[in-house]
């Protein structure tokens, strides 16, 4: 069996060869979205401010707004002969001694170098030497200096300048930057489609009845659609598949000629009635099956290529819900994002602490586990405890737990007090 890091890496490397190769990002289609509609979705274009941020002279304080050539000594009386606020500039011409009221975000006036803070001034006297048409007069209490307070023109960003590249996974600060740049559309890659089937003869779909004690839901396709509905992806839902070796073969072949993914539950194993390995084998090939963790070891990772241009990538999880959910976060999650043209900056982080065990922990060496955990934080760091009864096949523990607790491959049981390493789950960050 491969390992989980040996699984991820092959994944990797298939997938930047799909980028560079089969299907390069440079020649995959795109699709223009409104600005409130792009969170989430892949940026396809670089993107150019175009204009300067700020577009003027600014002002950084609630204050006044100095002429060029003015006295800056403190003491100094200062004639306020108009005032400059957000969306109002004042246009008159200055003099030195001069000034004028401005607030924040307000265009310094061309004619002026200094912004004086409002706590470094006083009302003053009207003084023989100011003109007596002002209407009032300001005295600086503290020495200025020239430029001091004044957001320039292009400081944050000039015009031109490639703010966003392509590649970005637009995010809501993203949408800002952009929003404040006036840019209501952005050209995004076309989200992956992606099939989805769920095979097994007891599977009954969510809503309909069960007639029989041999039936069950099937579970797994919501928890798969819920599980990447942050995605930039469109979801092609195949349905139950009944274990029948021509169904199954002729869904996946469907499916193949739709989708640029395809995800099955269920059907990977080696019993009796799971198809899906020969109908993938038979229709392309499968890279790797079987890896060493726990839950989740028949994981198969394949491609579909008969009678097609570019391959579509397969992957198949057991059918078991634990399983599904936990090989989709250590393996789909991630290799769709890759798939989607991200930056490998931009990846979506999962994230990961070490934790003291609050109790004890049944393993044996062989393969990674990935235990259902309870994290919670405490005064002298992070403490996590086992979720209830780790079988597989356990479903309410999924619901109670808020992480993973993952043991290393060669591990055995582990004692209370002993570091692991845990991953939130990313409905709980």
């Amino acid at each position: 069996m491969i390992s989980v890091s040996e699984l991820k890496a092959a994944i990797t490397q298939r997938i930047d060869h799909y980028n560079q190769q089969d299907v390069p990002l440079t020649a995959r289609a795109k699709e223009r979205r409104e600005l409130m509609n792009s969170q989430n979705h892949i940026l396809a274009t670089d993107i150019k401010s175009g204009f300067d941020v700020p577009r003027q002279n600014l002002s950084a304080m609630d204050g006044y707004a100095l002429a060029k050539g003015s006295q800056l000594d403190e003491g100094t009386a200062i004639e306020i002969i108009g005032e400059s606020q957000a969306g109002s500039a004042y246009n008159g011409e200055l003099k030195p001694g001069q000034g004028v009221r401005i607030f924040t975000g307000a265009v310094v006036p061309e004619g002026c170098d200094t912004v004086v803070m409002q706590e470094n001034t006083n009302f003053a006297e009207i003084a023989e030497s100011i003109d007596k048409t002002q209407y009032y007069a300001i005295k600086l209490t503290q020495t200025a200096s020239v430029d001091k307070n004044i957001r320039k023109q292009g400081e944050e960003i000039t015009q031109g300048e490639v703010v966003l590249e392509a590649g970005k996974r637009l995010n809501p600060a993203d949408i800002s930057l952009l929003a404040n740049l006036g840019i209501a559309e952005v050209d995004v890659y076309k989200p992956l489609v992606i099939g989805i089937l769920a095979t097994g003869d007891e599977l009954v779909t969510v809503g309909e009845p069960l007639e029989t004690l041999a039936q069950i839901y099937n579970s797994n396709t919501p928890t798969l659609k819920s599980m990447l509905a942050s995605l930039p992806v469109v979801i092609h839902d195949y349905g139950i598949v009944p274990d029948h070796l021509e169904m199954t073969r002729k869904t996946v072949l469907s499916a193949m000629q739709e989708c640029d993914v395809i995800l099955s539950t269920a059907g990977v194993s080696v019993g009796d009635y799971d198809f899906l390995t020969t109908v993938i084998e038979d229709l392309g090939q499968i890279n790797h099956y079987k890896v060493a963790m726990k839950p989740g070891k028949p994981f198969v990772f394949g491609e579909l290529t008969q009678n097609l241009e570019t391959p579509v990538l397969y992957f198949g999880l057991p059918g078991n819900p634990l399983s599904s959910v936990v090989g989709t976060l250590q393996f789909i999650i991630p290799a769709l994002w890759c798939l989607s043209g991200i930056n490998a900056s931009d990846m979506p982080l999962t994230l990961s602490v070490q934790a003291k065990l609050g109790a004890d922990v049944k393993k044996r060496p062989g393969r990674t586990d990935f235990q259902r955990g309870i994290l919670s934080r405490e005064a002298d760091g992070y403490v996590v405890v086992p979720a209830g009864k780790q079988d597989s096949h356990r479903i309410k523990q999924l619901s109670f737990a808020n992480c993973l607790m993952v043991l290393p491959q060669q591990a055995g049981s582990m004692n209370a007090g002993e570091t692991v390493d845990v991953q939130l789950f990313p409905w709980y960050t």
